[in-house]
């Protein structure tokens, strides 16, 4: 059996563990909200018309923050359409996924939504097809508590108290031709940056956000960063990345290794920043908000016919369902988020109900956990206190797209009184046996070790078999004088929590 070797040194910090890492995403597209969040005739709907059972598992699921409304829907959104009475609210066009829109969820609803799952907004404003005033405008209604038009059309409106939104995005992904209103990257640096020092003037504590690129793959990647940062430095804190990955060509070697990608993409960015910083003669340092992260079946949605001539409601788009190698992948990614949280400090898997999600729904029906869904809520249950960088000695494999990778990677956490580990195993075919030195964090019991896996890799939750994959114990976990061993499967994602 191969073997790999991990040592943790408490002092090997990172950073604090960021608890916007488990930030989620929502969209008005396809079945995320409508018969997603919201379903006013289910059965478990609540009196804004809102799914309880859905409540119940993204609470279960440990979602911090959501990003919302898009995505590519928010650079055709007119705000204004989505508050005040519903029957009044217009039904509009949206370009971006060739459905209609009837507002009847909006602000408002959704941040009465997030306080049951007890998450915060990170709330995009639209600079495709509209500026600086119509943010400004958002602004005042969400934020300002009262005695001027907009914020006493809140209160008109039901919510006396204002929202207290703190992280904002500047548009999203414009450096995309799919994008309403795309722009290259000197105008789109000019119209955030005037827009980013607006809204601070009107609160100068917000977090802003402002557009990277859409995805590494792009011609224009780094170049971009560099141009929108030289307009932008002095009034935003974050950068935004994107990535979605998926197996090609049955290639499941490089799709494993999918994280290498994810660890390029930041360490680029972070350069890029950093050279802009050090040109500007600043100590700021800009951090990153990796707001869309998820495996994707993009291909297939290209191919497909979701996208039509026809425009309809919530027409059921991209509801992948995911695989135990998804699943490995998705781990694997939120484990680099991690190693990262010196620089990412906020994340956004990318969805969080039915489109590209970990959770599922059928209309009057249930809701489920994805295979996705596990290694996403155990990370976000366990992880606290530091991020510990280990030291892994592991034998490699060839990728097609990577070049060597690991067969065995993994990330810990340390509090006072409990640490954490996370574990991906890439191997097809053995098990591997990994011994992991633990002396330094003091623990004294293995208080859980679960592993996912299954003898198919392909294995999948669906309507029919909603619980076809979930994580079980891991009996070959053992921990014996400061030394802890347990056997990985192949394609399999681990977490051990110590006290």
């Amino acid at each position: 059996m191969p073997r790999a070797h991990v040592i943790l040194d408490r002092q090997a910090v990172i950073a604090p563990v960021r608890r916007r890492t488990f930030g989620s995403f929502v969209e008005h597209l396809g079945r995320c909200v409508y018969t997603g969040l919201y379903e006013p005739d289910h059965p478990t709907a609540n009196e804004d018309g809102f799914r309880m059972d859905v409540v119940e598992l993204v609470r279960e699921l440990g979602t911090k923050t959501v990003r919302y409304p898009g995505g590519n829907f928010v650079s055709g959104f007119r705000w204004e359409d989505s508050v005040g009475p519903r029957e009044t609210r217009p039904v509009r066009r949206d370009l971006a996924w060739h459905s209609l829109e009837s507002n009847q969820v909006g602000l408002d609803e959704f941040a009465r939504w997030l306080k049951l799952t007890d998450s915060e907004m990170m709330l995009a404003v639209n600079l495709g097809t509209r500026g600086i005033l119509p943010a400004l405008d958002l602004l005042e209604y969400a934020n300002h508590p009262s005695g001027t038009e907009l914020s006493d059309l809140r209160i008109a409106n039901g919510t006396p108290h204002p929202h207290n939104i703190r992280m904002w995005c500047l548009g999203n992904e414009m450096d995309g031709s799919w994008q309403t209103g795309f722009l290259n990257a000197e105008d789109y640096g000019k119209l955030a940056a005037r827009t980013a020092a607006a809204m601070k003037m009107a609160d100068k504590d917000l977090e802003l956000v402002v557009c990277g690129s859409s995805n590494s793959g792009m011609p224009t990647f780094g170049d971009w960063e560099r141009t929108v940062l030289e307009h932008t430095y002095e009034h935003v804190d974050y950068v935004s990345c994107h990535a979605y990955y998926q197996e090609h060509d049955g290639d499941l070697g490089s799709f494993l290794a999918s994280a290498m990608d994810m660890d390029y993409f930041i360490d680029t960015v972070v350069a890029t920043a950093d050279h802009v910083g050090y040109k500007k003669r600043t100590k700021k340092k800009i951090n990153i908000s990796f707001d869309e992260w998820n495996v994707w079946y993009q291909k297939e949605f290209a191919e497909s016919d979701e996208v039509n001539d026809e425009w309809r409601h919530a027409p059921r788009q991209l509801e992948d369902v995911y695989s135990v190698a998804d699943a490995v992948v998705v781990g694997n990614l939120l484990m680099t988020l991690l190693k990262h949280s010196d620089r990412v400090t906020s994340a956004s898997l990318a969805q969080l109900v039915n489109v590209i999600a970990p959770i599922m729904t059928e209309p009057g029906g249930p809701a489920w956990r994805q295979t996705t869904f596990y290694p996403f809520s155990i990370t976000s249950r366990l992880a606290s206190g530091e991020v510990i960088r280990p030291v892994i000695e592991t034998p490699t494999y060839t990728t097609a797209h990577h070049g060597e990778a690991s067969v065995v990677d993994a990330v810990a956490t340390v509090d006072e009184d409990r640490a954490a580990v996370f574990l991906v195993h890439r191997g097809l075919t053995q098990a591997t046996q990994v011994t992991i030195d633990v002396r330094s964090l003091g623990s004294a019991r293995i208080l859980e070790a679960v592993t996912l896996a299954d003898k198919d890799a392909y294995a999948k939750n669906t309507l029919a078999e909603q619980n076809r994959v979930t994580p079980h114990t891991n009996p070959s976990a053992i921990l014996s004088d400061g030394q802890l061993s347990i056997e990985l499967p192949p394609v399999s994602w681990t977490a051990i929590a110590l006290g």
